[in-house]
């Protein structure tokens, strides 16, 4: 493929803007601009797929006078809009003379690549539903040649893993500056069943069990009093050491792989005592780290709870 200056590198180009914008992703089918839409939509943008170019004036009006305004916007156009794809140039060209800010992103990727793609999903082309996939890249690529000239940005996705697509777009189009992978400690009990979205869970009912003293028993994890009875026993200290290391090397193994949200749950019997102090103590490591943590106690409350 030919050397374009507009091509992006995951390496430069960061761009991290906080005011409104408008996303047109168009580009070869079998280049990832589905996959591109999902992250833009992980971001915070309002997507669109397979618009007719000829309405995409009229959304971006009726998106600012909407009541809650939507100001970052993704429209998706490709061939798939069959004749009213043709309409896009003229729609650009008229978005460029009434001064209307937008960006174009046209997803590329090697004619090798595309066919090999098309190959394993075992898709027909859209442009050749009935003949060979070449045929239909061929046909595309003439037909996207102009369009391609006018684009933003063009993101060769021949060699990127989904997670370098996901970094360059978050780079490029991040709504926020700071936009990562948030990350969700939450404490339950086993007895009311594990939470069907975490990606890790931790169970501590190794640990002593304030429940079996009186005093402590009708009192949280979070409570000082509980909280020290827990740290200062031996099997938690070493659990500690050991648990600390391992979240601290976990946790920017899931960022690197492009992870938008990791849900980290720590599960005693009740979600009361052991799991709040250890869930806790996680999300006070990490926010000290500088990572976008909240906590939750989910049963904390279904307990018989007189201090939290």
């Amino acid at each position: 493929m030919e050397t374009d200056t507009k091509i992006l590198n995951a390496e430069n180009d960061e761009q991290i803007l906080d005011k409104p914008r408008i996303i047109i992703v168009t580009g070869m089918s079998g280049s990832g601009k589905t996959q591109a839409c999902r992250f833009l939509e992980d971001l915070g943008y309002f997507c669109v797929d397979n618009l007719p170019p000829i309405l995409i004036p009229k959304f971006v009006e009726l998106c600012a006078h909407a009541v809650n305004s939507v100001s970052h916007v993704v429209f998706v156009v490709d061939t798939r809009s069959r004749e009213f794809f043709d309409t896009l140039l003229q729609v650009l060209e008229d978005m460029d003379k009434n001064d209307r800010d937008y960006e174009l992103i046209f997803m590329d990727a090697s004619d090798d690549t595309i066919i090999r793609r098309y190959k394993e999903t075992r898709r027909s082309h859209p442009m050749a539903p009935a003949t060979r996939i070449s045929d239909g890249v061929a046909k595309e690529r003439a037909r996207l040649e102009s369009v391609r000239g006018k684009a933003t940005y063009i993101i060769d996705t021949s060699n990127l893993t989904k997670a370098d697509l996901r970094e360059k777009i978050r780079r490029l189009f991040g709504i926020h500056e700071g936009d990562e992978m948030n990350i969700s400690v939450l404490s339950f009990g086993f007895k009311y069943g594990m939470p069907l979205d975490a990606d890790l869970v931790l169970d501590v009912r190794f640990l002593p069990n304030p429940f079996y003293i009186e005093s402590m028993r009708h009192k949280s994890g979070a409570v000082p009093e509980v909280a020290a009875y827990i740290a200062e026993k031996p099997v938690t200290q070493e659990f500690l050491k050991r648990l600390d290391p391992m979240i601290e090397f976990l946790t920017p193994q899931y960022v690197r792989e492009g992870k938008s949200q990791l849900v980290l749950a720590v599960g005693c019997t009740g979600g009361m005592h052991r799991s709040v102090f250890i869930a806790k103590h996680i999300f006070e490591m990490l926010k000290k780290k500088g990572y976008a943590v909240n906590l939750e106690h989910r049963d904390l409350m279904k307990n018989d709870v007189r201090e939290v």
